[in-house]
C-alpha cells in the first residue's frame, strides 16, 4: 500500500513532473487510487479466448447499451477498464486509430503486446509534462493473435504486466481471491465465464444480469454476452 503523504509534502503534488524527496510521484499515486476506487473489473485467458468482465451502473431510465465498461478494440481485442471513463474512452478511441493503421500499413491485425505497449506509452507520456495529469484508469486488455490468448494490465503510471487472469478495482482483493483457487491453465470458455461472474458476485454484492458486461475476445470475433445469456452463467 502506498505510504500516507505528510502534510509537508503537499508542495510536491501541484504538478506532474516534481519528485517528492523520497522519490513519489504523487499525482500518479492519486490516479491510482482513483482506480482503486472504480468500479470492478475482470480478465482471464481461457483455452480459446480472452473473457473480460466489469460492473456498471445501472438506471430505470438509462438508455440499454449507452453505458458500457468492456470496449471492443478491434475483432480480436477488447479491454475492460476502472476509474475515470471519459479517460478510458480517450484511450479506446487512440487505440482502435492504432489498430487500423497497423492494418493499412503491414496488411495484418495488430497483436495484442503491441497494442498494450502502445497505450502504456500514451500513459507514460503524460506523466512527463507539466500542465498535464495522469490518466485516472487502469485496463485489462486482452484477446487472441498469432502469439495465442495474451492479457495485459496497464496501471495510470504506463506499467504493463502479463496476467493469465487479474481483477482491478474496488473488490479486487476479494475477487482475487477466488480467481487464485478457481483458475486453471486451459480453462474452456463456459468455465471462464462462471469464473469471471463468480469472482464479481464475490467482490461485489447485488449482482444481476444487467449490471454485469461481459465480453468474449476470440481471434476473429469480439462478442458481448446479451443479459438472458449472461444469467445462464449467473446461477
Amino acid at each position: 500500500m502506498p505510504q500516507p503523504i505528510p502534510p509537508n509534502y503537499m508542495a510536491y503534488d501541484r504538478t506532474i513532473v516534481v519528485f517528492s524527496p523520497e522519490g513519489r510521484l504523487l499525482q500518479v499515486e492519486y490516479a491510482r487510487e482513483v482506480v482503486k476506487r472504480g468500479a470492478t473489473a475482470i480478465g482471464v485467458k481461457t483455452q480459446n479466448a480472452a473473457v473480460m468482465a466489469a460492473i456498471k451502473s445501472t438506471s430505470p431510465l438509462m438508455t440499454q447499451g449507452s453505458y458500457k465498461k468492456v470496449y471492443e478494440v478491434d475483432k480480436h481485442i477488447g479491454l475492460v477498464s476502472s476509474g475515470l471513463l471519459a479517460d478510458a474512452s480517450d484511450l479506446v478511441s487512440l487505440a482502435r486509430v492504432k489498430a487500423q493503421v497497423n492494418k493499412i500499413t503491414y496488411g495484418e491485425p495488430i497483436s495484442v503486446q503491441s497494442l498494450a505497449r502502445y497505450i502504456c506509452s500514451r500513459k507514460h507520456l503524460v506523466t512527463q509534462y507539466a500542465g498535464v495529469r495522469p490518466y485516472g484508469v487502469g485496463l485489462l486488455i486482452g484477446g487472441k493473435d498469432k502469439s495465442g490468448i495474451r492479457l495485459f494490465e496497464t496501471d495510470p503510471s504506463g506499467t504493463m504486466i502479463e496476467w493469465d487472469a487479474q481483477v482491478i478495482g474496488k473488490g479486487a482483493d476479494k475477487a482475487k481471491k477466488v480467481l487464485e483457487r478457481g483458475y486453471k491453465d486451459g480453462i474452456s470458455q463456459e468455465d471462464g465465464i462462471r469464473l469471471v461472474l463468480k469472482a464479481l458476485k464475490a467482490s461485489e454484492k447485488g449482482i444481476t444480469p444487467d449490471s454485469v458486461e461481459v465480453a468474449i475476445m476470440g481471434e476473429k470475433e469480439f462478442k458481448r454476452l446479451r443479459p438472458e445469456e449472461t444469467k445462464k452463467f449467473l446461477r
